[in-house]
């Protein structure tokens, strides 16, 4: 018998299902902020979609995820804030209001939306 490539035949399909998971924490100004200054909204300011406390602010999954900010129902631009996880005294989201522009006016509404997600995959393999 003459030499042959021994291989094996396997085929295999895979199944991904991406799972977002989207929170919403809303703020409501108290005070002016002027341009060129800077809003800083603690995580235990916000509250949640039913009304309660936020005790914390999520993390961000590593390339899965990301936030954004609507001021006055308005979506603003990324280079503007800065979003910090975790809880009180930690967990924050930092928003920069340009010089020579707008301030940003008490009774102002301030939403944070935070999307994760979680991409779940099946791997069927068969010989």
């Amino acid at each position: 018998m003459a030499l042959q490539l021994m291989k094996l035949v396997v085929t295999a399909s895979t199944t991904t299902n991406v799972v977002p998971q989207d929170q919403r924490f809303f703020y409501v100004t108290t005070a002016e902020t002027a341009p060129g200054s800077t809003l800083t909204i603690d995580a235990a300011s916000f509250f949640q979609d039913d009304g309660s406390a936020v005790t914390e602010l999520p993390a961000l999954a590593a390339n899965n995820s990301y936030y954004n900010v609507y001021v006055n129902g308005v979506l603003q631009m990324g280079g503007l804030s800065t979003y910090t996880p975790g809880a009180t005294t930690v967990g924050s989201l930092a928003i920069n209001v340009p010089a020579g522009g707008d301030p940003i006016l008490a009774d102002t509404p301030i939403v944070l939306e935070v999307v994760n997600y979680s991409p779940q995959s099946t791997t069927v393999v068969s010989a």
